[in-house]
């Protein structure tokens, strides 16, 4: 009966604090998804997510041709809408139509073809590394000669030989002049239209990977080393536009406003000048998974020779750490960064239809559009690793290429019809009732739920279940511990996009759970500073939590305090307190000691209760997080203590004096420890050990029999009696085995 009014005094107590204090934890909660870390996590078929949170529709993107080759490094399409592909492992350059029919075209000797070009009567131009030529790709219109190689419809023969180890890439000037970017010398060649040629620029970095003409005629190049973008006017004077802070110059493109964009990758090499603009905030990419490419390496096949070979080509990109950037380049040449990964690097740069800047990257093959300075849309990702190239295609869209595996995609100019996009999955934590969703957003678009008790969506769970936006958006899914949405997003006016979707949910309330209750005699608590609440990013309760790490509460050795620590948790989060009580060997009832407390300890005074066995108990509850009636209780006993804060007592203290020896007796007894040790001293002497009759002190009371030899000054001996002093003062003190001291003198007079 002691027990049950214990616990319903206690249950009043919550009750009246739940209409004063408030908690995370509390009643329904919502799982909302709205910002882009959040969203990254999904899965979208079709669909784009925008860096400042949101979905829309993605162009559409479909998949032309699949080429038996590992690599595509550059890409070209002619008049008529054919595509030609530069390829590695094995070494190819194929013709693809616009209906993907595809075609081997060239297969030179060397290990790769690297890059493409195409004049002003679409004569294709390709490179090959390493100790590559340049050569004329042609359809034949005569019999093939010793100097020219023959597949099918196609011809090729050696254009340009640089005698240089790497070529880079190929561009066209608008009078017909063709550059070659090559590496080991760091030198640009240019071609004539009547095939005089000539080094049009020497660079002291050892490679330059890419090339562009501006508007004006001036051919642009990046460089490998040092990250530079240099200007290059047709007489051939160069100038330095902008030292990047990445080492290498990946891709280039120019706009019809004269901007310039470049994107680097890798980490520079110490002592070069870093620039002098403001650092972006990165993309929040996730981290690829374990055997995934990992930041700046091309991931080559573990194939035999020869293919393997190509490992041993300084690949673009290969290498790269830290990430990639692009940047800006206005035309009175000052510079911004507009985009920044931490884990995507670029290969590609192109303009869509509407003018967005597209980046092509790996390792992950994903497409962003640029849309303004830290602004993008992670519009696809491709079923390949990196993104490569670009090149324009019929109906203002774009031709795609991709390495592992070599596809060719075809980007189109206006969105997909419709899209889907699956939410990652949420942990509700513990078993709860879903209720109704809220979707912010426009146009045509549909929500889904399902449900379910593990955390693969594929093992059993609910089928998915469509959500009644428009008359009672019900989630209409099992109760459950996990949750996904999925939204729909079909084509038409308005736009359809989704701005943010978020779903109330009830935990089923659970008991807290203690993992343990000490107590430890001798020891004072010191209470710990309350922190403020930090804003809740856990995807449950809006508003604040509290921290979740707990330091362990600072403690002093105090033998007058008894000290209580406990340590429980609570599966639903909810802010908890807690009530410590106390009962006696032998006694049913509990006791309060205090109640109210919010810390996971507590301090008394030992002398408040009297000498004996005892347990402690904590009740912990959490009603400031739920409605009267609905909170749930624990509890947890402690491990027997004992408190004994009376010293022991000294009887019969009796000494006289025998010869040169005094003789002393006395007995000790405590009323709930066993006496612990003894010391006397004789007229201020040190304190000396002494042995109870029968030396074993193992009860509560004891005996001592003890005779010692009476001390001259300076603690010498008496050897004569005569000699002894008139009178001695013997002092005893007592220990019990929870240390408290008792003592008693006695003084000696002849």
């Amino acid at each position: 009966m002691a027990i049950f009014l214990r616990k319903q005094y206690f249950l009043v107590l919550i009750s009246m604090l739940v209409t004063v204090r408030l908690a995370s934890g509390e009643g329904t909660r919502a799982w909302e998804q709205s910002k882009f870390e959040d969203l990254s996590k999904g899965s979208a078929v079709g669909v784009a997510i925008r860096s400042m949170g949101g979905l829309e529709l993605a162009p559409a993107f479909k998949a032309i041709s699949t080429t038996p080759s590992t690599y595509i490094w550059s890409i070209a399409a002619d008049s008529s809408g054919n595509l030609y592909a530069a390829t590695g492992s094995p070494s190819r350059v194929y013709r693809v139509t616009p209906q993907g029919q595809s075609s081997s075209i060239f297969e030179p000797k060397e290990l790769q073809v690297q890059a493409l070009a195409l004049d002003k009567n679409s004569v294709l131009y390709a490179a090959t590394n390493p100790d590559g030529k340049v050569y004329r790709i042609e359809r034949q219109t005569a019999a093939p000669t010793d100097k020219t190689k023959s597949t099918g419809e196609f011809s090729a023969s050696v254009y340009f030989d640089p005698g240089t180890k790497y070529i880079w890439d190929l561009v066209f000037d608008n009078s017909g002049n063709l550059y070659v970017a090559t590496g080991d010398h760091g030198e640009i060649f240019r071609v004539t239209p009547k095939g005089e040629h000539s080094v049009f620029f020497k660079s002291d970095e050892a490679h330059i990977r890419v090339l562009s003409v501006d508007a004006k005629g001036n051919l642009i190049a990046g460089s490998d080393g040092s990250g530079l973008v240099y200007q290059i006017k047709p007489s051939g004077e160069g100038f330095v536009l902008y030292s990047a802070p990445k080492k290498e110059i990946t891709a280039l493109a120019i706009d019809k406003a004269g901007n310039i964009y470049a994107a680097g990758v890798g980490e520079k090499r110490p002592g070069v000048t870093p620039s002098n603009f403001p650092s972006p905030t990165t993309t929040p990419t996730p981290t690829p998974a374990a055997g995934a490419a990992q930041p700046g390496m091309v991931v080559l096949n573990v194939n035999p020779s020869p293919s393997a070979l190509v490992s041993s080509i300084p690949l673009p990109g290969s290498g790269a750490s830290g990430g990639s950037e692009i940047y800006r380049l206005a035309p009175d040449g000052s510079p911004s960064r507009v985009w920044a990964s931490r884990d995507d690097l670029v290969y590609a740069l192109a303009f869509d239809p509407a003018g967005r800047l597209l980046a092509g990257t790996g390792n992950r093959g994903h497409i962003f559009a640029i849309t303004g300075e830290d602004r993008f849309v992670d519009l696809l990702k491709a079923s390949a690793t990196q993104v490569t190239a670009f090149a324009e295609a019929p109906g203002n869209g774009l031709y795609v290429s991709t390495s592992n595996l070599g596809k060719v995609f075809l980007l189109g100019g206006s969105p997909e019809s419709e899209g889907s996009y699956e939410s990652d999955v949420f942990d509700g934590k513990v078993f709860s009732r879903w209720g109704h969703a809220e979707l912010r957003g426009a146009g045509k678009v549909e929500l889904f739920a399902r449900s379910g008790n593990v955390d693969n969506p594929d093992r059993n769970w609910s089928p998915w279940t469509p959500v009644d936006l428009q008359k009672d958006p019900v989630l209409n899914v099992p109760a459950a511990r996990f949750i996904q949405w999925k939204a729909v997003l079909h084509a038409g006016n308005p736009t359809p996009s989704v701005d943010s979707v978020l779903l109330n949910y009830l935990p089923k309330n659970v008991a807290p759970d203690f993992d343990d209750v000490s107590v430890q005699v001798g020891v004072r608590y010191q209470p710990l500073p309350k922190p403020a609440g930090i804003p809740d990013t856990s995807g449950g309760a809006s508003g604040t939590t509290q921290i979740r790490f707990e330091a362990p509460p600072p403690s002093t050795r105090d033998s007058g305090s008894i000290g209580v620590k406990w340590t429980v948790h609570d599966d639903n989060d909810d802010q908890m307190v807690y009530s410590v009580f106390y009962r006696g060997d032998g006694e049913s009832r509990w006791l309060l000691l205090k109640d109210n407390l919010s810390d996971k300890f507590y301090s008394f005074d030992a002398s408040l209760l009297p000498d004996g066995g005892y347990t402690v108990e904590v009740v912990a509850s959490d009603g400031p997080s739920h409605s009267p009636g609905q909170a749930l209780t624990s509890t947890r006993d402690s491990a027997r203590f004992e408190v004994d804060t009376t010293p022991p007592r000294i009887d019969e203290l009796r000494a006289s004096i025998e010869g040169t020896q005094i003789h002393v007796t006395f007995r000790a007894t405590d009323g709930f420890s066993n006496i612990k040790r003894a010391e006397y001293s004789v007229d201020a002497t040190d304190w000396q050990y002494v042995e109870p009759v029968g030396q074993l002190a193992d009860s509560k009371s004891a005996s001592y029999d003890f005779q010692v030899t009476v001390p001259a000054a300076g603690n010498a001996t008496l050897t004569d009696p005569k000699k002894m002093s008139a009178e001695h003062v013997v002092v005893v003190r007592v220990y019990d085995r929870f240390d408290n001291m008792s003592s008693a003198k006695t003084v000696i007079r002849k």
